[in-house]
């Protein structure tokens, strides 16, 4: 591997908020959120502690994600702006103390899963755990443009452990909650590689707008917008949600689409005038936990 570019090479040891900082929390959140919206609408919940326990694992994972993707991509990471100074190119951590941490983090979150829950949730998360290092960052993320689109599956993991966790099985409803966020995925991302895509040109990343080009990357970020917007109002349309998140998700979908439009009618190539771009992708997160939060409260009061 390439030499790291430390930034600061003076800079102070790591500390608790450098091992903090490794396990990516500001991602964390959305992972942990969607796990346990996958749990609060399943059939059947665990005891108190034995939900939190899966919850945990499921934040665990995603840590040991954000730890092992961090000590592979020192290199990267010190050569983009936005991740420069992050705890290894700064030179507050050393590769190796991230690699035991994240493998240990890792390890530690499936057994815990497995004899907390059942040995399906166990099997997920080491699968999510796995895909998102191996396929994803060591894979598909420096070869291809294609590596949201199927690298998007790690990232759809949640709901279904949530799921899995509670009821020890997998149903329609849970697999379309992957889908949703496997859909949701590369629009998502697009929307922030396009006015970013200096920094992916400058590490030698091959995301959509560095090989395809800005026009390409906006058709691409509408097209997937619409089967992900089916995806969404899917579980109503089948009959495994009632009418409020029916309703809910509809319109935000819709708000969804008319976003990735106005993204899709820009022409601009400057990142300053990128406001749709920056729009949809601070709209596709808060999309996100809202359909989630009213699929949960769809399944607690029509219950």
């Amino acid at each position: 591997m390439p030499a790291i570019e430390l930034t600061n090479p003076a800079a102070l040891p790591a500390d608790w908020r450098d091992i903090l900082a490794l396990t990516k929390p500001r991602v964390m959140y959305l992972v942990v959120f969607t796990g346990l919206c996958g749990m609060l609408v399943a059939p059947t919940m665990p005891p108190v502690v034995l939900g939190f326990t899966a919850i945990l694992c499921i934040a665990l994972g995603a840590g040991a994600c954000g730890a092992l993707n961090q000590w592979y991509e020192a290199d990267i990471d010190a050569k983009m702006r936005r991740t420069a100074k992050r705890p290894l190119p700064a030179g507050r951590m050393d590769r190796q103390s991230a690699l035991h941490f994240g493998v240990g983090l890792g390890i530690f979150s499936v057994l815990l899963m497995g004899l907390a829950t059942n040995w399906l949730a166990a099997a997920l998360l080491a699968a999510s755990i796995l895909f998102y290092v191996i396929i994803y960052t060591v894979w598909l993320k420096p070869r291809t443009a294609q590596n949201i689109v199927i690298g998007g599956a790690a990232g759809a993991f949640p709901p279904l452990i949530g799921w899995v966790a509670a009821t020890g099985h997998m149903n329609a409803l849970p697999l379309l909650l992957f889908a949703i966020i496997f859909l949701w995925t590369p629009p998502h991302f697009w929307a922030l590689s396009l006015f970013v895509r200096s920094d992916y040109a400058a590490a030698g990343i091959p995301m959509l707008p560095v090989v395809a080009g800005i026009p390409n990357t906006r058709r691409q970020i509408f097209i997937y917008s619409l089967p992900m917007a089916a995806a969404a109002v899917a579980p109503w349309l089948l009959g495994l949600t009632g009418r409020i998140y029916g309703g809910c998700a509809a319109v935000l979908s819709f708000v969804f689409l008319v976003l990735a439009g106005r993204v899709l009618a820009n022409r601009a190539t400057d990142p300053a005038e990128m406001a749709p771009e920056k729009k949809l992708f601070a709209y596709s997160v808060f999309y996100l936990f809202a359909l989630f939060a009213v699929l949960v409260a769809d399944r607690w009061l029509t219950a």
